[in-house]
């Protein structure tokens, strides 16, 4: 069920990025898409960037204290350390271009997240373990398909867009590397 859920956001990410209502997200089209991004502006691209580095700052940091191998502690740790300069890189571009990040209306992520915290929250020993692995490789690959299909075509300014392609494939690195943990847990 929670694998689900996370898939379901994971698509409702990559297809827009916000999900104005059930009807759209059942009769997505190429086009439809593209017409999604083409009225995405820049501040809600920085507001998006910066609420996924911050969402997985927050989820790791609770794995940082409940992971019950080193091994995930240290990806945790890496993972905070990674979306801490990234989200940072993000906020100083912000502040360069003098752009007021404004988060979408309906951000089809913001509730996914709410209930990841929860779910890691109240969950423990090798439960917490796949509940965090699953949750990481989720939204991971939520954010490169936002990334890559709907931000990145939308965006607008140089830098930032530069700043999308720069940071993707460490996305990826960390999706990949949390499938890894997940694929050596115990069934």
């Amino acid at each position: 069920m929670r694998v689900t859920l996370y898939l379901a956001a994971a698509l409702a990410l990559g297809a827009i990025t916000v999900a104005p209502s059930a009807a759209h997200a059942r009769t997505t089209t190429p086009a439809t898409t593209a017409a999604a991004s083409a009225a995405m502006d820049d501040p809600t691209i920085c507001a998006i960037f910066d609420a996924a580095n911050t969402w997985d700052i927050e989820t790791s940091e609770i794995a940082e204290k409940k992971a019950t191998t080193k091994e995930i502690r240290d990806l945790a740790a890496m993972f905070v350390r990674d979306h801490k300069a990234v989200r940072q890189q993000g906020r100083d571009l912000v502040k360069k271009l003098g752009v007021t990040p404004t988060p979408p209306k309906d951000f089809a992520l913001a509730a996914t997240h709410a209930d990841a915290m929860k779910t890691l929250k109240s969950t423990s020993g090798k439960a917490f373990d796949r509940a965090y692995l699953e949750n990481e490789v989720a939204f991971h690959k939520a954010v490169i398909d936002a990334i890559k299909g709907t931000l990145l075509p939308a965006t607008q300014n140089a830098e930032l867009k530069e700043l999308q392609v720069k940071v993707a494939p460490a996305f990826e690195a960390h999706m990949l590397a949390a499938q890894r943990l997940l694929d050596g847990l115990p069934k």
